[in-house]
């Protein structure tokens, strides 16, 4: 039998592309239309993680500001960024986590040891890890 992922630690995606809270969105969205991305962990000047910014809160600023007359390089990350931050550790269960992805809706957490960023699950990692080990357990079976 394969090796089943069970922690973070066996998906999580490290050295995670970051934004500062002081960018503006357009710099976020180009970021994220880069990398395809859904999403980004945003920190302050220190390095810390002061929230999330979804492609969603993205998409809303860049439609307020044209149905405003204004420019989308007025909006701060931090006016529209999520700033309630469900974070998990490298050692959390996969399964756990995946289930609170589910309740809350969230679909990334930031992954913090000591108080500092070293990576980022996305619930596209989850899958992934998950159906990687039905998959090899399938070809086993």
């Amino acid at each position: 039998m394969p090796n089943r992922p069970t922690t973070i630690q066996d998906c999580m995606r490290k050295n995670p592309l970051t934004i500062n809270q002081g960018a503006n969105i357009l710099q976020a969205v180009e970021m994220i239309v880069e990398y395809k991305l859904t999403g980004l962990t945003v920190t302050d000047d220190a390095g810390c993680v002061v929230g999330i910014l979804s492609e969603i809160e993205c998409l809303e600023a860049v439609l307020d500001s044209i149905y405003n007359d204004g420019d989308a390089e007025h909006y701060l990350v931090k006016e529209v960024m999520q700033t309630n931050v469900n974070s998990v550790t490298p050692g959390d269960g996969i399964v756990e986590v995946a289930q609170d992805m589910l309740k809350t809706r969230q679909r990334r957490r930031p992954v913090i040891t000591d108080g500092r960023l070293v990576g980022q699950v996305s619930s596209s990692n989850v899958l992934w890890a998950l159906m990687e080990y039905s998959r090899r357990k399938t070809q086993q079976g």
